[in-house]
């Protein structure tokens, strides 16, 4: 199977989950809100969410949602997943490019564990802008490595910076804290700190401020002061000194790693630390790539806001510099076995597990064919694994079967997402919610303890009117439309007793009751 075959591979099996799957409530479904909100205010530099300032992110990724929406003219999950999907594969032809020189024999092994770790293949999958970023600073870092050979053409000294602009502009800060800090250790490691100026230079900053100076303009001009202090000041300062947002511990991306890797952390770490107590890593490249790892750790350590997804640009290197270890390390190490039989063991108990899970009333809803199948496909694959490895003694045919089982797996599961969705996400509630307000002429959607349910505007064509127990139990209630999450109605015996006798439809994990 040669990488084109991979990419095509990998595609087919994205696509299922791509089309048919719904918004997510908690990131998805508040983008577009914000896309939405943009477009009728005409806003370009600057975004709200319901009214309020969001200068989480900078604009580029809102942009092409933006354009999406104009060309289509309306939300589509395919053309938004796309946004993810095409960094995500730019990436991995760009990482399996830069490693060719040094190690063509695992050339295909490594793109089929990059697309199969758990991280990488969630976000790709995912309406954000990190994968957006993370490409952009694989182009620059490789851009920066083709000058730092001499292989560079005279635009990439030009590209390089516009590429450091361009993660910058795509998700923030570490966009840019990521290419300068690993870019001038290895110099220094190299012991060419006089060549700092070839890439961080005039023309560099130039490129650079320039891109920013119309970037803070725009902002100022539309947005005012306000918005351009929560821009470079809340958003940066304080998110790196004292997160007022997912704070964790400096040790938290050394226990996230295991699962953001899955199911090569046991083997990708393993080779890691294996390769630099024994010594293997001996190239320009592979140096290049441990220092881009443990500099980025150890930068996304020393940031208060946290959260694993932001490991994201450690992954590809942990990779590919997995797998040009793999043959200097012998593949048929009793380690190396065993850190590949552990998931395949994992993966014996994929369908009893679903069986298991199914039976039970909190997932009952994974009692699906597609499910079932999926996990079969799991379970057989684990088996496979297995065989080849003790019987056949082949581990790098071992890894590539584990990565052909999962993408398959995932495309037979994800013909189960139309029926998944309306524990997912809130397409099918809100559309029944608002078949039921036209049907019953109701005027208003109250919404009782759902998260973030202000961005149902985004189906519902108009704001909620969000309630706290006092407005529910109080009566007489008339001309409303409730929506609640089922467990709280079960759970409160004084909703349950406001609600009683009154018409109701359960969707998913949800509850429209009519008043």
């Amino acid at each position: 199977m040669n990488n084109k075959q991979i990419y095509l591979l990998w595609f087919v099996a994205l696509l299922p989950a791509m089309i048919l799957r719904d918004f997510t409530p908690n990131n998805e479904l508040r983008y577009l809100s914000i896309v939405d909100e943009a477009l009728r205010n005409g806003d370009i530099f600057t975004f709200t969410n319901q009214g309020e300032i969001y200068a989480d992110k900078p604009p580029l990724h809102f942009w092409l949602m933006m354009l999406g929406k104009l060309i289509l003219g309306e939300h589509r999950m395919w053309f938004y997943a796309l946004l993810s999907f095409i960094p995500a594969l730019v990436i991995v032809t760009t990482m399996t490019k830069w490693i060719r020189r040094e190690n063509g024999e695992n050339e295909t092994t490594a793109p089929l564990m990059l697309i199969t770790a758990g991280l990488f293949t969630g976000v790709t999958l995912v309406v954000r802008m990190d994968m957006l970023m993370n490409m952009f600073i694989v182009l620059s870092l490789y851009t920066f490595y083709k000058i730092y050979r001499g292989e560079g053409r005279k635009r990439d000294s030009w590209l390089f910076p516009v590429y450091v602009f361009l993660a910058l502009f795509s998700k923030g800060p570490l966009g840019i804290l990521i290419p300068f800090i690993s870019t001038m250790l290895f110099l220094l490691y190299q012991r060419k700190q006089s060549d700092m100026k070839k890439y961080w230079g005039w023309e560099s900053l130039l490129v650079i401020l320039s891109g920013c100076v119309i970037w803070f303009t725009g902002v100022y001009l539309e947005g005012g002061n306000a918005y351009l202090n929560n821009l470079l000041v809340h958003q940066t300062v304080d998110r790196g000194i004292n997160s007022f947002h997912h704070k964790e511990p400096f040790y938290y991306y050394a226990l996230s790693v295991w699962y953001s890797l899955a199911p090569w952390s046991l083997l990708a770490i393993g080779l890691l630390i294996a390769g630099l107590i024994k010594k293997r890593i001996h190239s320009s490249l592979e140096h290049f790539f441990v220092i881009i790892i443990l500099s980025t750790l150890v930068l996304l350590s020393l940031i208060s806001s946290k959260l694993a997804i932001y490991s994201l640009p450690v992954i590809p290197f942990i990779i590919y510099l997995s797998a040009l270890l793999l043959n200097k390390l012998n593949p048929q190490n009793r380690w190396i076995v065993i850190s590949v039989a552990i998931p395949a063991v994992v993966l014996l108990l994929a369908l009893p597990a679903i069986i298991y899970l199914g039976r039970t009333d909190e997932m009952r809803y994974m009692a699906i064919p597609s499910v079932y199948a999926g996990a079969g496909i799991l379970t057989i694959t684990g088996l496979l694994i297995i065989y080849y490895l003790y019987r056949k003694r082949d581990t790098v045919r071992s890894i590539n079967t584990l990565a052909l089982g999962f993408l398959l797996a995932v495309f037979v599961t994800g013909w189960s997402m139309p029926q998944l969705n309306s524990y997912t996400g809130w397409n099918n509630l809100c559309v029944k919610a608002k078949e039921l307000s036209e049907e019953r002429r109701i005027a208003d959607y109250w919404v009782y303890h759902i998260a973030r349910a202000e961005n149902m505007d985004v189906y519902l064509g108009k704001d909620i009117i969000k309630v706290d127990k006092e407005d529910l139990v109080k009566q007489p209630i008339t001309n409303k439309l409730l929506l609640l999450p089922t467990k709280n109605m079960m759970n409160d015996p004084e909703i349950l007793a406001a609600i009683q006798n009154r018409e109701q439809y359960q969707i998913g994990n949800y509850t429209i009751v009519i008043f």
